[in-house]
């Protein structure tokens, strides 16, 4: 490796109690020498913050921030990736888990990529449960990631990107923005901005865990008559219309239709009757550039 540009690992914590340590910890035993590690947690109402402050006291130069009220992912991201200073960044949920080699693995394909205008590197990571019990390979031989060009990846749900495994540089957040902080969820706005622009880089080692506990954000999104069923739908339907914007060719509308009547859906089962219809609307604006 030719030098060590300093990472930025932003660790958001929501009630998250009974893995922040393991996360923390984990970027700390990183084989990668140099990180800034930036931790918040956002209004926490278990004893996220005590566990925080209790592991700080190993680690007193790590910033930490505990916000007052709740501000959501967006806001409370977007307010540590403005104080990080480094030239990338990665976005970590409490209860995810880094694999010891994840940064320096990350940082060694950037470094050695054939793509010029490489914006993110991503890799594969295994899904656990509440215990850290092993569930799933989140990529398997049926996927396909990209590399390089994938906007068409992303817009045609063909294969999804898991923002623990994508490391970003910091240019990309400077040129496109950052997380869109009306959205209740942010991963699929940023891959879609982000890849109309800059390259990807996919390359299949396991290098982090993702946690699937019951009460996360993507176990919402089928909820009969939930407030947060309907701001994540909403959510959704700013995203594709955003993506309605950018689409260039006849092809990628085409990609789009898929992507618009799976999240149908979704819509269908949640009961957000509105929503469903202003998809609707989107859906025959997107049939008709799709001729």
């Amino acid at each position: 490796m030719q030098n060590f540009p300093l990472v930025s690992i932003i660790c958001l914590s929501y009630n998250h109690q009974d893995y922040v340590e393991e996360a923390l910890n984990s970027v700390i035993h990183q084989t990668y020498p140099n990180i800034e590690l930036l931790i918040a947690d956002d209004c926490s109402t278990d004893n996220s913050v005590e566990k925080i402050q209790n592991w700080l006291q190993h680690y007193p130069k790590v910033h930490f921030s505990a916000n007052e009220k709740n501000l959501g992912n967006t806001k409370t991201f977007n307010q540590l990736a403005k104080k990080a200073t480094g030239e990338y960044i990665i976005d970590l949920a409490a209860d995810d888990v880094l694999l010891p080699n994840c940064v320096e693995k990350q940082i060694e394909i950037f470094q050695k990529s054939k793509y010029k205008n490489l914006g993110i590197v991503y890799g594969n990571i295994i899904e656990i449960n509440q215990d850290g019990t092993f569930l799933r390979n989140y990529y398997t031989e049926l996927d396909d990631p990209k590399s390089g060009d994938i906007y068409s990846m992303v817009i045609g749900r063909t294969t999804k990107i898991c923002s623990v495994s994508s490391m970003v540089k910091k240019s990309v957040y400077e040129k496109i923005g950052h997380y869109d902080e009306e959205l209740a969820y942010e991963d699929l706005d940023l891959w879609i901005r982000a890849s109309r622009i800059f390259d990807f880089e996919y390359f299949p080692e396991i290098i982090a865990k993702k946690r699937e506990i019951p009460n996360s954000l993507s176990a919402h999104f089928l909820f009969k008559n939930n407030l947060k069923t309907k701001r994540l739908n909403l959510s959704t339907l700013k995203i594709l219309n955003n993506a309605y914007h950018l689409n260039k060719s006849k092809k990628e509308h085409q990609l789009l239709l898929g992507r618009i009547r799976f999240e149908m859906f979704k819509f269908i089962k949640a009961r957000n009757i509105t929503l469903l219809f202003n998809l609707f609307l989107l859906e025959l604006k997107v049939r008709i550039k799709s001729f």
